[in-house]
């Protein structure tokens, strides 16, 4: 598989002044301008976003048909947080089929008007219901992944507190990240808790923005390479798995089945193996979450994780450095737009356009979105 990205856009993530409806518009607008396109060249648009209740506005395709001013083939994506690795998959599959040659993927949330309690609510929807009538949350779902993970490999607190301390400093970098705020691993362990062995700082926040990328087939990519100044990125892998949606239902907390498939999935697809990758994207909704990933990607052995991150390998400068844009943690987690923001940063980083959070040489680069408590993974890779 080979598909041209060929555009990227990306609003400032945080708490927007602007509508869903607003925050769509200027994604899309800046991937056409980056690409040097006009919508009036685009076949089709697919939109993640995971709920209407945030923004309290459904109908988003044609909400975004009305925005750009054009009749098109625009379709909603939603698989919780995994919606924009799974608009992108579909995008990718439609340009591969023949039927599209020039697609948009834009994803969007708009959260922070919600109060907390509803906001809750609603992202209890990606979950079991059974397990949220018996009182769990997803800070408490990870909770017990985390602990588990304690019990089986020796993972520790300061393991996690790591994770998020190294995010949060990256994000110093993203102009586009909600916080600029350097945290250290003390300041982690001393954050408010959550749900135990969780802390406030091991989670990421409620977060507005949107997303966008524009895919072409291999052969319209030279129409569009007037927007960036480095190498030609393209899409080379993917991989979609869904699990249970309750972890009750799970043989192992420590892992991720869904991730693994996904993975195995899009190696394959793109003929590339966990050593090949230099840049990755993770979703690290909450840092266990992080541990977990690297782990079931094979860039190290199960419950070598937390070896891994002591080490500094995951840092920028490492080995394989993980969410150089800051992560959910620290860039933001706007859930219909995060697996799109993924693919902009490792695009960006493939380009050679991430300034002073540049990872060197980057030539393959992995995107990992999870949606609910690892119930559904999507795994892309991106090669130069």
């Amino acid at each position: 598989m080979k598909i041209g990205v060929v555009g990227t856009g990306h609003t400032k993530f945080g708490k927007a002044q602007e509508d869903i409806g607003e925050l769509m518009f200027k994604a899309v607008h800046e991937a056409l301008e980056n690409a040097g396109a006009n919508i009036a060249e685009v076949d089709a648009v697919y939109i993640s976003n995971f709920s209407s209740s945030f923004a309290k506005q459904g109908h988003l395709p044609a909400l975004l048909a009305e925005k750009l001013g054009v009749r098109k083939r625009i379709t909603r994506v939603e698989s919780a947080c995994a919606s924009g690795g799974l608009a992108l998959k579909e995008a990718a599959l439609s340009v591969l089929s023949g039927i599209n040659k020039i697609v948009l993927v834009v994803g969007v949330e708009k959260m922070t008007d919600t109060p907390i309690e509803e906001t809750t609510q609603i992202l209890a929807t990606a979950a079991s219901k059974i397990e949220m009538l018996h009182g769990t949350t997803f800070p408490s779902l990870y909770a017990l992944m985390a602990r588990r993970h304690f019990y089986e490999y020796g993972t520790t607190e300061e393991h996690l507190a790591v994770i998020a301390a190294k995010n949060h400093s990256n994000a110093l970098h993203n102009p586009l990240a909600q916080f600029h705020k350097e945290i250290t691993v003390q300041d982690v362990l001393n954050s408010k808790l959550i749900a135990s062995p969780l802390k406030m700082l091991d989670c990421s926040p409620i977060t507005d923005g949107a997303a966008a990328v524009l895919l072409c087939s291999e052969e319209s990519v030279s129409r569009f390479t007037s927007g960036s100044s480095g190498p030609i990125v393209y899409l080379t892998g993917v991989g979609h798995c869904s699990d249970t949606i309750s972890l009750l239902r799970r043989e192992n907390l420590t892992s991720m089945p869904a991730v693994i498939e996904a993975a195995a999935q899009a190696y394959s697809m793109s003929g590339f193996t966990p050593q090949d990758i230099n840049v990755a994207e993770l979703h690290d909704c909450f840092t266990i979450a992080e541990l977990i990933e690297i782990e079931d990607l094979g860039f190290c052995e199960k419950g070598k994780g937390k070896d891994l991150v002591e080490s500094g390998a995951t840092k920028i400068g490492g080995k394989i450095p993980i969410n150089p844009s800051g992560g959910l943690k620290a860039k933001g987690h706007p859930v219909g737009a995060t697996g799109v923001s993924q693919a902009v940063e490792i695009v960006k980083q493939l380009r050679g356009e991430a300034g002073k959070r540049q990872v060197e040489n980057a030539k393959v680069g992995l995107c990992c979105n999870v949606g609910g408590s690892g119930a559904t993974a999507i795994v892309s890779i991106f090669s130069r």
